[in-house]
């Protein structure tokens, strides 16, 4: 197959409006196209679009999906945030809980691992990140006065969620089990699922993936006694956020309510089921 022939902007809007887009005026069209790649914006079609003949269902406009656009940007911020929030907490706790029983370079011994552990491709996942951080005043001051070596306690802050994952993910089962019981009195198994699910909604949110109408790869368990359901739409991402989520009312604070405020500002133009919110979304994110 050839790839496409590049298309001008007016070219972009005369594909929308053959598709049966509602276009009130072809300027603000181009002025979005012009800051938005056509590509990236065509992931929102898809809720809208006939799967038989390839046409927007009747009456879907562009305004909608440009609201809708917005709606998602915003949301990634929000939850971005969030995450940070999270990452911080998780850092600290597992940092803490590992020099306490291995002390400060307990991360460079093999044997505080799990069989599965490859040391050699973690040790250059290490030296890697050194290296990307090699300018910073912190990392200067340990090359220079401590020969190269790093307390877990100050490496850790310069793991991505990933490889904060990986790390995790690598420990015995004895210290998973212990770190995921202190953090949230859940089972290993389910803090490992939230890491995987996390890494993922992270990436996407840092590269600002599309998150409506998103099926995600990953699912979150749910500890014992929880009744949702998960799927594999954004709530049930947002529903792991709160159970990781360290403070409650900031949680309901800094993300419930702004959240709620989100999607008043947008309920015109969006569909929940698009997300899977249920009808009592709210109260189901909200810590009483």
């Amino acid at each position: 197959m050839q790839l496409k022939k590049s298309k001008t902007y007016k070219e972009q809007v005369e594909i929308l409006r053959n598709k049966g887009l509602k276009i009130n005026d072809s300027g603000n069209v181009i002025s979005f196209l012009n800051h938005v790649n056509y590509y990236r914006f065509s992931g929102y079609f898809l809720p809208f679009i006939s799967k038989t003949d390839k046409k927007f269902h009747e009456d879907t406009s562009f305004e909608q999906l440009e609201n809708i656009y917005y709606f998602d940007s915003e949301l990634r911020k929000l939850i971005m945030g969030t995450i940070d929030e999270i990452e911080i907490y998780l850092k600290s706790q597992i940092s803490y809980y590992h020099s306490q029983k291995y002390d400060a370079e307990g991360y460079t011994d093999s044997t505080n691992y799990n069989s599965k552990h490859n040391h050699n491709a973690f040790l250059q996942r290490v030296s890697a990140c050194i290296a990307e951080n090699q300018r910073t005043l912190v990392v200067k001051h340990h090359m220079n006065n401590y020969g190269g070596h790093f307390p877990i306690w100050v490496l850790i802050e310069y793991f991505s969620i990933g490889m904060l994952s990986y790390f995790y993910r690598d420990l015995p089962n004895i210290d998973k089990a212990t770190i995921a019981q202190n953090t949230y009195g859940v089972n290993y198994q389910v803090l490992d699922s939230w890491f995987r699910c996390l890494t993922d909604l992270r990436n996407k949110c840092a590269h600002y993936s599309r998150l409506y109408y998103w099926i995600f790869t990953a699912l979150p368990r749910m500890p014992q006694g929880e009744k949702y359901i998960p799927t594999r739409r954004l709530f049930a991402q947002l529903y792991m956020l709160k159970l990781m989520y360290p403070d409650h009312k900031k949680w309901n604070e800094e993300f419930v309510k702004p959240l709620a405020k989100l999607m008043r500002k947008y309920k015109s133009d969006i569909v929940k089921a698009h997300i899977d919110f249920p009808y009592k979304w709210k109260s189901m994110l909200m810590y009483k």
